[in-house]
């Protein structure tokens, strides 16, 4: 009677290698032409109107700064529960994201809202930290609470060819997170190549990364449409080799709700609607909430509020 082989979760060297050792390579004007045309859509208004919510919808909050409080985040906190009391049928954002330290503050003052608690880890934003330390600080997060996890890959490691070396990492990372979803940040802006973001997606995506994102939002440039058009790509492919859906959340640099709509028709044409939702989209965009709700306010009553009426985050 033959005996069945056990199933490794993580394969051997090779065959993990040979899983983003072959990423293609990216045509550079094709992919910022092709992205350029997702700007010229034309977008009716109630079509606009669905948009926007649903942009709303699919944003992180996020506070990430040294002089955090606790005050802080429950303002945070609140405003995610409450984006704009004066207009009803309004949602709410997708999540606030906050330093682990600050978990448990934004746990208890979002219970009960369904929105989702995201925490940076690993050594954000710089990443350079022993593997130890990503770990524990990953572990503490989530015992604190966090419902996801956005960590940072080793950009030094990866420029310095040790592709193993980051994907055991990641690897290492999801372990940590238990039932926590795990964004996985590029920071494409360090990357330097469209090639190069490709293969940090594959690496990525094969190392067990629930979504792919651009940036922490320190560096410029941030996210941009032919950078996410690009990991979106990879997604797909990834999708059609593998039968697994990964989220993707550009971060950084968009502001104006135009831009957003632009991204969500790119990402309708490239992976198609069952990745139009907040568990598989996001933005990492904190200022383009009150740009969205001006619209969405701007659409229902047909005039403009002064953006005194929008709380400052």
């Amino acid at each position: 009677m033959a005996v069945a082989k056990s199933v490794k979760l993580v394969p051997d060297l090779p065959d993990r290698q040979a899983g983003f050792s072959l990423s293609p390579r990216i045509d550079q004007v094709g992919v910022e032409e092709r992205a350029s045309r997702f700007t010229k859509r034309s977008i009716k208004n109630e079509t606009k109107m669905n948009g926007l919510k649903l942009v709303l919808n699919m944003i992180d909050l996020t506070t990430l700064e040294g002089k955090d409080t606790d005050g802080k985040v429950k303002q945070l906190c609140y405003k995610a529960m409450h984006p704009h009391d004066a207009v009803p049928g309004i949602p709410t954002v997708a999540a606030v994201c906050v330093y682990p330290t600050m978990v448990k503050v934004a746990k208890k003052a979002l219970e009960g809202s369904g929105i989702k608690v995201a925490s940076v880890a690993t050594a954000f934003p710089s990443g350079q930290a022993t593997r130890d330390i990503k770990i524990r600080d990953t572990k503490y997060a989530v015992a604190q609470g966090a419902d996801e996890v956005d960590m940072v890959i080793s950009r030094g490691k990866f420029h310095a060819g040790e592709y193993n070396f980051v994907f055991d990492e990641i690897a290492a990372i999801k372990e940590a997170c238990g039932e926590a979803r795990l964004k996985v940040i590029l920071e494409t802006g360090e990357l330097g190549t469209y090639d190069k973001v490709r293969r940090a997606s594959d690496i990525a995506m094969h190392a067990g990364a629930d979504f792919i994102k651009t940036s922490t939002g320190k560096i410029q440039p941030a996210a941009t449409m032919p950078v996410t058009l690009v990991m979106l790509e990879a997604i797909r492919d990834f999708y059609y080799k593998t039968g697994k859906m990964i989220g993707m959340k550009p971060a950084g640099g968009i502001s104006k709700s135009k831009l957003a709509l632009h991204y969500l028709v790119m990402v309708k044409e490239v992976l198609g609607e069952d990745w139009l939702s907040n568990e598989w989209f996001r933005f990492g965009a904190s200022s383009l909430a009150n740009d969205v709700l001006m619209q969405i306010v701007k659409g229902e009553t047909g005039l403009y509020q002064s953006a005194n009426y929008f709380s400052v985050d």
